[in-house]
């Protein structure tokens, strides 16, 4: 049914899940146009940092006393592990502090339970524009990172997916981590002891096989590692069939990932 066969006397027929999820994920759009210009220029702006203080500053050094990493010169290496960090920094960001707010500073969530909106509407919905804006972030940094000659090959473009799903890997459980939080203080927790170790030790700025044996393990179960590993078989077009491991992994974190944050959010938001 059209949306103008509503706009008659009468009762109305109900909203199509489709439609329900598309109003939840309009509503942070307009949210998001108040925010946008700055949003992208941050996109922008920190891989530029990035890549002039990791991989042209430090990479030159890198360089100069052993010839690069694994073959490649350090900023083919660096950047598209930083791609991945990328999407992941805007699922931390777009999944902690907002969605804390919208349980308990301005009840947002609980407003829309009050409509015809079901939890799984809206976690679909403030999900999808999540994930959106990895998509966007990843893309901006292949662009920069390209302009400096950082990737290879064409193939690279796989990394747009790539980070998408990245983004939803964390996303989505942070998401059930925020349902469940006491404070917002315990965001502090999730930033320095999970996403900080992750960025330094999942295989970024160094080959996880340089890590002490027993720690190596600790980098394959995490999504971060996945990640990287994708994007930089993308970014050096050398995907293999094991890469579908890489891939089964960080759609398994989505899984579980959701079933947490869908419990989580029913027992905070349903009486």
């Amino acid at each position: 049914m059209s949306a103008d066969a509503r706009h008659v006397h009468g009762p109305r027929a109900p909203l199509r899940p489709l439609e329900r999820v598309g109003a939840v994920a309009g509503y942070f759009l307009i949210v998001y146009r108040r925010t946008w210009q700055g949003s992208l220029f941050s996109r922008f702006a920190s891989p530029l940092l990035f890549l002039l203080a990791m991989g042209l500053g430090l990479g030159s050094l890198v360089n100069a006393s052993s010839g690069g990493v694994d073959g490649v010169p350090y900023l083919e290496f660096v950047a598209p592990g930083m791609v991945a960090v990328q999407a992941m920094m805007v699922a931390v960001s777009e999944s902690t502090y907002p969605v804390y707010g919208l349980f308990t500073w301005n009840r947002m969530y609980h407003s829309m339970l009050a409509t015809p909106l079901t939890v799984t509407d809206l976690l679909l919905g403030h999900l999808t524009v999540v994930a959106a804006q990895g998509g966007i972030a990843t893309i901006a940094f292949v662009l920069v990172a390209a302009l400096f000659g950082g990737f290879s090959s064409w193939w690279v473009l796989l990394a747009v997916p790539v980070g998408v799903l990245v983004t939803l890997a964390f996303a989505v459980p942070i998401f059930g981590f925020s349902a469940r939080a006491k404070g917002d203080g315990a965001f502090n927790v999730v930033y320095r002891l999970v996403i900080t170790p992750l960025m330094l030790f999942s295989g970024v700025f160094f080959p996880i096989d340089r890590l002490p044996g027993w720690f190596e393990p600790v980098a394959w179960v995490t999504p971060l590692w996945h990640g990287v590993e994708l994007v930089r078989g993308s970014a050096h077009a050398s995907l293999a069939p094991f890469d579908l491991v890489h891939l089964a992994v960080l759609l398994l974190f989505i899984g579980l990932g959701w079933v947490y944050a869908h419990r989580g959010m029913t027992r905070k938001l349903v009486p």
